[in-house]
């Protein structure tokens, strides 16, 4: 397999994390955009960036880009009527602001690879009504929109644009949900397959749609989610 440059951002822990170590594995170069850097990364490039403020030129010296991951999330479950518009505003901004920042910022070298595969995150409560995931849901359903309009723009520069629609994933953003035993039982079990996902389960298919074998892969929402987002055993 040629190596090839990529870019993920949150790639320092959870699925980010996972996905980076994937990409190494299979000897491609790798920038990793977070708040800090990870020892878990070893040599891997890195760039500071919090999402929640403008990228500026924080990407301009990168080189041609075959790949973008965008991975920062949040899990903000509250009754609806609880939740403050600051904290609406936060959601938007972590999970669909840092996205277009990014990918304005990295066009250029998207383009330029003549061939390049971005890959979003959205969940399962996007398309499945779930209680108190309204911020969420929000947001994540405007990345959705936002992702299937730029990949039909940007099918012309042969930039592939596709979304992972995951159910609850045992990384440490879910680590409330998944404290104990018994909530870890009663979530396996709300799960057709009968079991959580795992980071792996995540970053396998985000590789997958990075590489050459999903060319002619984009516009989608794809589930990875136990079955959950479309069974009902």
């Amino acid at each position: 397999m040629a190596e090839k440059n990529y870019l993920v951002v949150g790639g320092t822990s959870g699925i980010g994390l996972a996905i980076v170590q994937n990409l190494l594995a299979e000897n491609h170069q790798v920038w990793v955009a977070s708040r800090q850097q990870s020892a878990a990364l070893g040599n891997v490039s890195h760039i500071v960036w919090d999402v929640q403020e403008p990228a500026g030129m924080r990407f301009e010296n990168l080189p041609i880009l075959h790949g973008l991951v965008y991975c920062p999330g949040t899990i903000n479950l509250k009754p609806f009527h609880r939740l403050t518009r600051e904290e609406f505003l936060q959601d938007l901004q972590i999970n669909v602001l840092g996205v277009i920042d990014v990918l304005q910022a990295t066009y250029k070298q998207l383009k330029n690879s003549q061939n390049a595969s971005v890959v979003l995150f959205s969940t399962v409560a996007s398309t499945l009504g779930m209680n108190f995931h309204s911020s969420i849901a929000t947001a994540k359903s405007a990345l959705e929109g936002l992702a299937k309009s730029l990949a039909a723009e940007w099918a012309s520069q042969n930039i592939r644009i596709n979304v992972i629609a995951p159910s609850l994933t045992d990384t440490p953003l879910a680590n409330k949900l998944l404290s104990d035993e018994s909530k870890r039982d009663a979530a396996a079990k709300r799960h057709p397959l009968g079991r959580f996902g795992t980071a792996q389960d995540i970053a396998q298919m985000a590789c997958f749609l990075l590489s050459d074998k999903a060319s002619w892969i984009t516009g989608q929402i794809i589930g990875v989610d136990g079955g959950m987002g479309t069974l009902k055993p």
